[in-house]
């Protein structure tokens, strides 16, 4: 008899183990026992492109020419951006970039400076 939990999708108690993962062959879906906490509780920490924590509040230098969607305007490499507010989403920084107004960046075009 088999001591798998069921899938947590479809609830199929036809799971199996793959290494360190189970597998629910009806619905596809790939999980780990246990370990989906510390998957969550890693994803809310924002990271720049070194790995450094980002807050409230610090300065970020952005570290690629960033086109500005729209408009014939670009983001330089090495602007600094000061007091950045971290938010959900694709891109998870929302800051105010002098001379050209509030806009959203990703983490991974930025370093901490």
């Amino acid at each position: 008899m088999s001591t798998l939990p069921p899938c947590p999708k479809c609830n199929s108690e036809y799971t199996y183990e793959d290494g360190a993962q189970l597998i629910c062959p009806e619905c596809a879906h790939e999980w780990t026992t246990g370990g989906e906490t510390e998957v969550a509780a890693d994803d809310t920490a924002k990271k720049d492109s070194v790995g450094n924590v980002l807050q409230d509040g610090d300065t970020i230098t952005v570290i690629k020419d960033l086109k500005v969607k729209g408009t014939s305007l670009v983001v330089k490499v090495g602007t600094k951006v000061k007091n950045i507010r971290l938010c959900d989403g694709d891109h998870d920084i929302d800051c105010k970039i002098d001379g050209i107004g509030p806009m959203k960046l990703k983490s991974e075009f930025v370093r901490k400076v």
